[in-house]
Parts: C-alpha cells; sequence; structure tokens
C-alpha cells in the first residue's frame, strides 16, 4: 500500500508509484471500455509516461455509461466483462484502476474489481451511494456537482468519512453556465483543499457542451491545455484527463477527449509548470 501526501491529506493505494517524485497525480484513460483492445492501449501508452516523468497515475475507465442523452447512446459491453477488463489491467500493469458507480448495488459490485469508486457529479449529493462506497474501503473520488458551491462539497466528504472511510479525493469538473456550457471557478480549488482532502482537476468534462438540441454532448477540446495549465498553477493535487487514440471514433465523449498522441507533451508542460512553482 502506497501513501501519497499532499495538503496534509493523504490517499492509500496499491500499486502507486512515484509518491515522492513532487509532481500531481494523473487520472487518466478512455471514458468508457469499448472492447478489450483499445483500454489496455491506452493503458500502456499513459502508464509509459508517467513513468517516464514520474507521475503518479491511476487508471480510469467507466465500465458503463448510466447518464446518457438519449436511449440509444452507447452504454456498455457488459457490466462484469467491463469490469473485469480494468481489472485485468490493472493487475498486469501494476498499477490502481478507477470506474463509475451509480446505485449502491453498483458501488459493492465494482468494489470487487477495482481500487477507487468515483461518484458521478450529479449523484455527488446521494446519501446511501456515498455510505454504500464509503463501506467498501476503496478510495472515494467525489465529483463535484455542477449545481454545488465548492464549499457545499464538506457535506458529501462528511458522509464519506462517518461511514468510517477517510480515503477520499474529490474532483472539481465545472460548474453549470446557462444551458449548454460549464466553466471551472479556479477559486473553488484551494477553498476545497481546506476540507481536508486532495483536490483534482478534470480538465474534460469541464470543457462539455451538454443539453445540445441534437442529444450528443459537445466539447472543447482544443482548450484542455488552457484548463490544466491553470490548474497546476493554482496548486491542484491532481489532474483527470480522459484520452483515446481515435476521440473521433470513440462511443462515448469524444467531442471532450484529448487525442492519446498529444498527452505526452501536455504532461510534460505541466511538469515543468509544478516544478517552476513549487
Amino acid at each position: 500500500m502506497k501513501t501519497f501526501d499532499l495538503h496534509s491529506a493523504m490517499i492509500d493505494l496499491p500499486n502507486l508509484h512515484y509518491t515522492n517524485s513532487g509532481n500531481f497525480f494523473l487520472i487518466a484513460g478512455p471514458c468508457v471500455v469499448e472492447n478489450e483492445q483499445t483500454p489496455f492501449e491506452i493503458a500502456k501508452k499513459i502508464k509509459s509516461i508517467s513513468e517516464k516523468l514520474e507521475i503518479p497515475f491511476i487508471f480510469k475507465a467507466s465500465y458503463k455509461k448510466a447518464n446518457r442523452s438519449r436511449l440509444d447512446s452507447f452504454s456498455g459491453i457488459g457490466d462484469e466483462k467491463a469490469l473485469k477488463i480494468i481489472r485485468k489491467i490493472g493487475d498486469e500493469l501494476n498499477i490502481p484502476v478507477l470506474t463509475d458507480i451509480h446505485t449502491e448495488q453498483e458501488a459493492e459490485f465494482a468494489a470487487q474489481y477495482v481500487d477507487v469508486l468515483q461518484i458521478p457529479a450529479f449523484l455527488c449529493r446521494q446519501t446511501d451511494l456515498l455510505v454504500t462506497a464509503a463501506k467498501t474501503g476503496k478510495l472515494v473520488n467525489i465529483k463535484k456537482g455542477q449545481f454545488l458551491s465548492p464549499e457545499a462539497m464538506k457535506f458529501a466528504i462528511d458522509k464519506v468519512k462517518e461511514s468510517g472511510n477517510n480515503n477520499i479525493t474529490i474532483t472539481e469538473r465545472g460548474t453549470t453556465f446557462g444551458y449548454q456550457d460549464l466553466v471551472v471557478d479556479y477559486r473553488g480549488i484551494p477553498v476545497m483543499q481546506k476540507l481536508g482532502v486532495p483536490v483534482i482537476l478534470d480538465c474534460t468534462h469541464s470543457l462539455q457542451q451538454p443539453n445540445r438540441p441534437e442529444g450528443i454532448t459537445g466539447g472543447q477540446p482544443e482548450m484542455i491545455e488552457t484548463i490544466a495549465k491553470a490548474g497546476i498553477v493554482v496548486g491542484v493535487d491532481g489532474i483527470f484527463i480522459e484520452t483515446h487514440p481515435y476521440p473521433e471514433k470513440a462511443l462515448s465523449d469524444g467531442a471532450n477527449m484529448l487525442h492519446l498522441n498529444l498527452l505526452e507533451g501536455l504532461l510534460e508542460k505541466l511538469v515543468r509548470i509544478r516544478k517552476s512553482i513549487t
């Protein structure tokens, strides 16, 4: 078990490497498991980059997508099949793995396969979900609702802690701005760090353009670097990036994902910024 000490807060994860490098940590991977080959390709590439740059890395992939704009949107290849692929990636590459959950039953089921349970932003106030996730003993990453103030995340954190689990991170992913846009208020990062848990910046979902008339979420991937750089300057503990070798062909959230070939160059810049301000 590795302990990663950040802003007087800690996260405990098996197979978390480079915890003494002084770098931010990285949560990255595809939006959803589309097949077995693609997530392995992505995970291997990110691991190679993270080893080179000494960035602690957690692989992320949703095993199912419950929050879809349309009924005919892709939701997954099968729950157990996808979770087994995620677990296999973690075991073979010796890295911690993360997935989203949506119900109490999913928390208990997914906890058998992953190291981190992620609470989607729209569900961050769901008490039973937070309590059940906490009781699995896994690290719980809570995404801040697009409708919440940074200060209000205290209550989500308290629900997990009061259920016996202090292994918590929270993630900024933008605030609703009008009907079809999001903005990141960087003041929220130090505000949330004062709550005593590591704070992550989701650089891809923060650039979504939801609720479009055609029922397909849009995005501004050309702004990912801008969002990420600003987050590092502000002092965020972790960076979250969804990435894919062919975003234009991705079955979910392709409009706001980073092309996998651009990831190394971006992370090199972020590491240099981090070193220049510490």
